[in-house]
């Protein structure tokens, strides 16, 4: 069964893409990362469509990033890895349409690949946003570059190393620009799918051009935290049955920070 589902409406322009996993709150298997580029790819080529929301199914997630019972074989390496995260965003499959994000529930770790790819993000009140690198004893690397594009370095830095101990809420993430709009508790695909219709309705090449030079904007920045990345996550990350470990004792209490 396909966990990214593809609804295009030809007379507005516009595609919604659904990451469709809400019995694992939208985590993003092996499965679903080469779903993704796919889906971007083909969307690239079908010129009826001329913006694309994206949004995940059921109730408590947008995305809770990868799927911890993915399989990534890794090379014996500090300077090497393999991440399955890092091709799924639009940008990295050099989709120039422009994707507005409809949060509803919880955005945290790798969705932020799919958050820092996206041109801008309306979040209901339900929304919420944390990164549990730290937490299971992995470094927040990839995540933490595409968010100093989106948020004020000491938020992201307090966002990173708090872990799962606090969640940033939908109210606070507007207020520090993650989010660009705040919409009631099941219209941010409305008020998202409303603000694609308008970009689809403009010259395609303009928009397209924009949603490039917005990209090239922060791209050196972007360019050399990633190059950071790899032997950062390589020297940092705790063995995996440290990880395993951790993740089972974690606590489910947080503070959520209005």
């Amino acid at each position: 069964m396909s966990s990214v589902l593809v609804r295009a409406d030809r007379d507005s322009g516009v595609a919604v893409v659904t990451l469709d996993r809400p019995g694992r709150l939208n985590a993003v298997d092996l499965a679903m990362a080469d779903e993704l580029a796919s889906t971007w790819h083909e969307l690239r080529f079908d010129d009826a469509v001329r913006a694309i929301v994206l949004t995940g199914a059921g109730e408590r997630a947008f995305c809770t990033g990868v799927d911890r019972d993915a399989v990534v074989p890794q090379p014996n390496s500090p300077y090497a890895q393999d991440d399955p995260l890092l091709g799924i965003g639009p940008k990295a499959n050099d989709l120039w349409k422009p994707v507005v994000a409809a949060v509803h529930g919880m955005a945290c770790g790798g969705a932020f690949y799919l958050l820092g790819e996206a041109e801008f993000v309306i979040a209901d009140s339900t929304a919420t946003f944390f990164d549990p690198h730290t937490t299971y004893g992995m470094v927040s690397a990839y995540e933490s570059v595409l968010m100093t594009q989106r948020m004020p370095y000491g938020e992201v830095a307090r966002m990173a190393l708090m872990g799962t101990a606090e969640r940033i809420s939908a109210r606070r993430a507007y207020e520090i620009g993650l989010v660009s709009e705040l919409v009631p508790e099941g219209e941010a695909l409305r008020a998202a799918t409303a603000c694609a219709a308008v970009l689809a309705g403009y010259p395609t090449e303009a928009v397209q051009g924009t949603v490039r030079a917005l990209w090239a904007a922060s791209e050196a920045g972007r360019t050399q935290g990633f190059a950071q990345a790899p032997h950062l996550i390589a020297l940092g990350n705790a063995a995996g049955e440290r990880q395993a470990r951790l993740f089972a004792g974690r606590s489910r209490e947080y503070r959520l920070r209005e």
